[in-house]
């Protein structure tokens, strides 16, 4: 019984962590087609972020969230913003260096693999 609650919390976090993403790159894709000329508007990237929130405060009110989670989420919702940064100013080199952008999302890539177990330390 404690090893399907284990599965089920793990999956709630895993689940959170993705939504964290996704409305972070919904959030710097609406900010990028209104502050960059290039980069046009469309209304997929609003809908994508009102139900990602909504899916993430159903997921908060249903189930309890560990100490370490809400820093590791926001780390991942700076990965997807930082990413989609990335992404944008690779298409579109006018609108500035993605340098910054691409430091900052492995940086936090790595911080978030070391606080979720996937990178340890050899013995």
């Amino acid at each position: 019984m404690s090893n399907e609650s284990n599965q089920t919390k793990s999956d709630s976090a895993k689940k959170t962590l993705l939504l964290a993403v996704i409305v972070g790159m919904c959030s710097n894709a609406l900010l990028s087609a209104l502050t960059i000329t290039e980069v046009t508007f469309s209304i997929f990237p609003l809908i994508a972020l009102a139900l990602s929130v909504q899916m993430l405060y159903q997921d908060y009110l249903k189930n309890p969230i560990s100490e370490e989670l809400p820093l590791v989420g926001l780390a991942c919702f700076f990965v997807g913003a930082f990413g989609y940064s990335a992404f944008v100013k690779a298409q579109y080199p006018e609108a500035g260096s993605n340098f910054f952008a691409i430091i900052v999302t492995l940086l936090l890539l790595l911080w978030v693999g070391k606080k979720l177990g996937f990178i340890a330390k050899s013995a």
